[in-house]
């Protein structure tokens, strides 16, 4: 049986190859590699393949080599970001391929900038159009890493960067790893006549809500509120609840869950003379309420810090309440709500979870109130090449109940 391709990542350059790496190259009977990467190894005794295009070119000499002796091949960072390991396991089977991964370059990126990156996502541009999904995660992600090419260069990343909503920190990294590193500061004093040296890799750090492109209005768009991850009452299914919650003015609206306080604070629009009390229990999304709060302007919403059913004992009774998050608690938070609530008070509720929806239904309705359910399935056009696709949204189910009206 053939000894199994050998693929390993050079990480940034030479210097990242561990003692096993180079044990392996040296025992080699083929190596193949890019050109500046076989350049390391003259010395090396072994058969050399440089990689060019077509790729089926190199994948058929490989394969008819395989049987003659150790065959590695060299790969720039991780063969499995971005690399020839995906291509090679595809054409010689995952038992035939051995893959040594090293530091790609996200990785480098983000050490370089001493900053965890977990919780970050990345985008390529690299030989495709992809600012529709740029624009995508920059929405629900606060750390981004960008690939770039050529054509779509910092510059272009730029542009989606001053669209956003947000302030962004942008850094581009030229040459990581190579004699002429160098990390830049993109700001608005950099000339536009700046060219940055390939290869290079961008990264992107959301700052707080930049001003927002308008006044508040009904249905603000999602990108004008700071928010975590994508997670906001999406503008289409705002409109719908605030329309259920059929708003007085001087109404006393209580929101729960209140997230990043999108649903509340487009609710002062319809209360000139009432007021808006938003209950979250999570420490940062206090602070994105906050910086909303502050951003729009809003004069009549308070914030409350607390873990549902609690915090709610000393607010004023409501008029009407929202709840678009309790967690598992929502029966204890119903409990509480129903008595509360004054006559002829109007409760909504979303969710996505049909556990919630039976609950939320059953509850109510044993309660003496009067339900109705509309679900929303809502679709957002995307930017394509050469056109636009429309892209389904979680379809939600917005239970409206009115008290002392029984359906």
């Amino acid at each position: 049986m053939n000894e199994p391709v050998h693929v390993i990542g050079m990480g940034l350059s030479r210097a990242d190859l561990t003692a096993a790496h180079l044990a392996l190259i040296k025992r080699a009977d083929l190596l193949v590699g890019g050109k500046r990467q076989l350049s390391y190894f003259k010395d090396t005794p072994a058969l050399k393949k440089e990689i060019s295009s077509p790729l089926s070119g190199m994948l058929d000499f490989i394969e008819t080599n395989m049987g003659d002796g150790l065959v590695v091949v060299l790969a720039s960072g991780d063969p499995l970001f971005f690399g020839i390991g995906k291509i090679l396991i595809s054409r010689l089977g995952p038992d035939q391929v051995v893959i040594h991964p090293n530091v790609s370059s996200m990785a480098a990126a983000f050490a370089r900038l001493k900053l965890p990156w977990q919780d970050a996502a990345w985008i390529s541009l690299h030989g495709r159009d992809n600012m529709p999904a740029l624009a995508k995660v920059m929405d629900d992600k606060d750390l981004v890493c960008v690939l770039t090419d050529p054509g779509n260069d910092p510059w272009a990343v730029k542009k989606q960067v001053d669209s956003h909503g947000c302030a962004w920190q942008m850094w581009v990294l030229e040459h990581l790893g190579g004699p002429d590193e160098k990390i830049i500061c993109v700001d608005e004093s950099m000339a536009v006549t700046r060219r940055f040296v390939q290869p290079n890799v961008v990264i992107l750090q959301k700052g707080a809500l930049a001003a927002p492109c308008g006044p508040l209005r009904l249905g603000s768009p999602d990108d004008w509120f700071v928010h975590e991850k994508g997670l906001i009452t999406k503008a289409p299914v705002r409109v719908l609840s605030l329309a259920a919650l059929e708003l007085a003015p001087d109404n006393i609206l209580w929101d729960l869950g209140a997230g990043s306080g999108s649903v509340g604070i487009e609710a002062t629009l319809f209360l000139p003379d009432g007021f808006v009390y938003a209950v979250e229990k999570n420490k940062e999304r206090i602070e994105q309420i906050k910086a909303n709060v502050k951003g729009f302007t809003v004069k009549n919403l308070s914030v409350i810090q607390a873990q549902l059913p609690h915090g709610l004992a000393d607010l004023p009774r409501p008029d009407r309440v929202f709840i678009g998050g309790s967690g598992k608690n929502l029966d204890q938070v119903l409990n509480l709500v129903v008595k509360a609530l004054n006559p002829l008070g109007r409760i909504v509720i979303n969710t996505i979870l049909m556990e919630t929806l039976h609950l939320a239904v059953a509850a109510l309705e044993e309660k003496g109130f009067g339900v109705n359910i509309s679900q929303a399935q809502i679709s957002k056009s995307r930017n394509m090449p050469w056109g636009r696709r429309m892209e389904a949204l979680n379809p939600v189910w917005i239970i409206a109940a009115q008290k002392g009206r029984a359906s």
